[in-house]
């Protein structure tokens, strides 16, 4: 993920008050920065580093930031950079491993005017969008929606539809897709090399999958609903197939001696051929704890091996105040 440094977006492609409805600078005012300290002994430390920098949306007067979740999991400190350059305190509320959303309180008084929560349904191919980082209109991008579609992650994740953007952001973790009206569509997680038009694109979380859990993520700080089954393998799409590139050190798929280089051909009966349908598959069998069966090609040979899946944020320390 980028690092936050003294960095300008060009001008060319910065967004310009006048083409927009409404109050563009009070709407960037509401992207924030976020830093963020991890334990070394965190499960996540290795993966994702122990100091992460990106970027945060208020979304409630009261305090309330929504940001990316892999800058907030596992945080034992975390700082707010806001617009006019004060720098706060903040605490982890929650982090949701389906959308990848995070959630953190400011710790002291804002004083900055939230941004209201769209509606990314309504939003469309050829949408013209702001994709902001904190830091104003100079580390913001006048962009476009370039298409709305399925993503599968390597790390067990899925999102049925999200949003790609273009020009790419090159600091996108926690930016703002603000929409024509000057809400908040989507938060972004990625950026990605569109390989036929050699074009990079950001993926941006719809705002929408929001909704519905964060009553949820604020009493609870998780979704209500049971965890979803979790291997901890890491998989690519390799010639219409589908390949383990990797194992989370101490997860369900090590313990199962799953390697790098096992082509998955089924999950419980089901063919696999792509890493959507592998998640799928896996998480159609239950809760985490549900026993997952894999038929696998090593070497030439094909065996079955069960995996006992568990719950993810079982591995991962929990917010605390500091």
């Amino acid at each position: 993920m980028p690092s936050l440094g003294n960095w300008n977006i060009p001008a060319r492609v910065q967004p310009k008050p006048e083409d927009y409805a409404y109050d563009l600078d009070a709407a960037l005012s509401a992207v924030v920065g976020i830093r963020t300290r991890v334990p070394e002994d965190a499960f996540t430390a290795d993966t994702l580093g122990t100091e992460r920098a990106g970027n945060g949306v208020l979304i409630r007067a009261d305090g309330l930031i929504l940001t990316i979740g892999y800058l907030v999991t596992e945080a034992d400190q975390v700082w707010i950079t806001l617009a006019d350059g004060r720098l706060v305190p903040g605490h982890v509320l929650a982090y949701d491993q389906a959308t990848g959303f995070g959630l953190v309180q400011a710790l002291a008084r804002l004083d900055v005017p939230a941004l209201p929560l769209g509606q990314s349904s309504k939003a469309q191919v050829g949408d013209p969008v702001v994709i902001a980082a904190h830091g104003g209109r100079p580390s913001s991008i006048a962009g476009r929606i370039v298409s709305k579609q399925e993503f599968a992650g390597y790390w067990e994740y899925l999102l049925d539809e999200a949003f790609f953007t273009a020009p790419a952001h090159p600091h996108w973790g926690g930016t703002a897709m603000i929409g024509a009206a000057g809400e908040l569509l989507g938060i972004g997680s990625l950026q990605l090399q569109q390989a036929e038009e050699d074009e990079h694109l950001n993926m941006i979380v719809p705002i929408d999958l929001l909704k519905p859990i964060l009553d949820d993520l604020l009493t609870l700080g998780r979704r209500s609903a049971p965890p979803r089954p979790w291997l901890g393998l890491y998989a690519t799409e390799l010639d219409d197939n589908v390949v383990i590139a990797g194992v989370a050190g101490g997860s369900p798929a090590e313990n199962a001696d799953l390697q790098t280089g096992d082509m998955v051909l089924s999950v419980a009966g089901g063919e696999v051929t792509n890493l959507a349908s592998l998640f799928r598959r896996i998480w159609s069998l239950g809760e985490a704890g549900a026993a997952v069966p894999i038929r696998i090609v090593r070497s030439g040979r094909t065996f079955e091996v069960t995996v006992q899946s568990r719950d993810r944020n079982a591995l991962l320390k929990r917010p605390s105040m500091h």
